[in-house]
């Protein structure tokens, strides 16, 4: 197979270039050249957002490309126009967000989404870019050629958002570390290679439309992740389970200052956590234990210093220490 990722060196994109080449597809990637691509990659340079950032793209012929944007959709736009008849298939990472709020306990890929932004248009909100992302898609590609990704929380290595990081620094520090209950709260994730595999199976198996893209629920609790964090990481923490009603009425922000988290009842629990993936399932999802994604994460993390990259488009989440200690002290 013939690949075209536009990206390929951060996070989801890097993991799709791996996979990829692991398969022994030939992978072309395009971005600004600020990161290396791994080896093994025909690397093209250019600047998607500036005016003649494709020009890279004029030539060439790929079976599919992978597309992870998630600003204006006018930079899918116009990657999908010139590449509709050279490229048989546009596999385009969305989002869950997409689904009109709040998405039903059990959404499924028929329900409601967002009013999405025009397919050329400039940044607008998350939702309706990645909409407007899948609309541009739409547009060029047709519905048959078109496959969307509606990811939910995406875990693993390369992590440039912070929340499986941040938890694994937390732990690592050791102490008293307050873990948010019930222990047996069930989360939906995908770990970003479990992921990519999907997406690259997507192309050999010729899919089209929309596919929730996490574990089914239960694959993994907050219980399994922490201890997993601990255990990993040492085991010098001590994990304090706190009742969700404690945690709250400090004002504690669940999914920013405590990442994956969201009480269970919640608008936010259903929209994270309860997510319908048969159909993923039923086309190849597979997800690898948590035990996996947390050791291994945490190895990548050891090796580039214990600093995690940060996008700057996204708010850096975690608690602060004195919150912390002081809801601990109330317990």
């Amino acid at each position: 197979m013939r690949l075209l990722v536009l990206g390929g060196t951060e996070f989801a994109g890097r993991a799709v270039v791996e996979a990829a080449l692991g398969r022994g597809w030939e992978v072309t990637v395009l971005n600004r050249g600020r990161l290396e691509p791994p080896a093994g990659v025909r690397a093209l340079r250019g600047d998607r957002t500036a005016p003649g950032g494709l020009a890279a793209l004029a030539e060439g012929e790929w079976d599919a490309v992978v597309d992870t944007w998630s600003a204006a959709p006018r930079a899918v736009h116009d990657a999908a126009r010139l590449l509709a008849d050279r490229v048989g298939r546009y596999v385009y990472v969305s989002s869950r967000s997409v689904y009109a709020w709040p998405p039903p306990a059990g959404c499924s890929e028929d329900a409601p989404v967002v009013e999405g932004a025009e397919p050329d248009a400039g940044p607008t909100d998350y939702a309706r870019d990645k909409r407007g992302g899948e609309l541009a898609a739409l547009g060029a590609f047709g519905p048959e050629r078109s496959v969307f990704a509606r990811a939910g929380l995406i875990l693993g290595p390369y992590e440039n958002i912070g929340r499986l990081p941040w938890w694994l620094n937390r732990v690592a520090r050791g102490g008293p570390v307050l873990a948010p209950g019930p222990r047996e709260l069930a989360l939906q994730y995908v770990d970003v290679r479990d992921l990519a595999q999907w997406l690259l199976g997507s192309v050999e198996r010729e899919l089209s439309g929309a596919y929730n893209l996490v574990s089914a629920r239960g694959h993994a609790t907050m219980g399994s992740l922490l201890d997993t964090c601990v255990r990993v990481t040492g085991g010098a923490a001590e994990l304090r389970w706190t009742d969700p009603e404690v945690v709250l009425a400090a004002g504690i922000e669940p999914w920013t200052q405590l990442p994956v988290w969201v009480p269970e009842g919640s608008e936010g629990y259903d929209a994270l956590h309860r997510a319908d993936v048969s159909r993923a399932l039923a086309t190849g999802l597979s997800c690898r234990p948590v035990e996996e994604t947390v050791a291994d994460t945490w190895s990548w993390l050891r090796g580039i210093g214990g600093v995690a990259p940060q996008r700057p488009d996204r708010p850096a989440v975690g608690l602060d220490p004195a919150v912390e200690a002081k809801v601990l002290g109330m317990r």
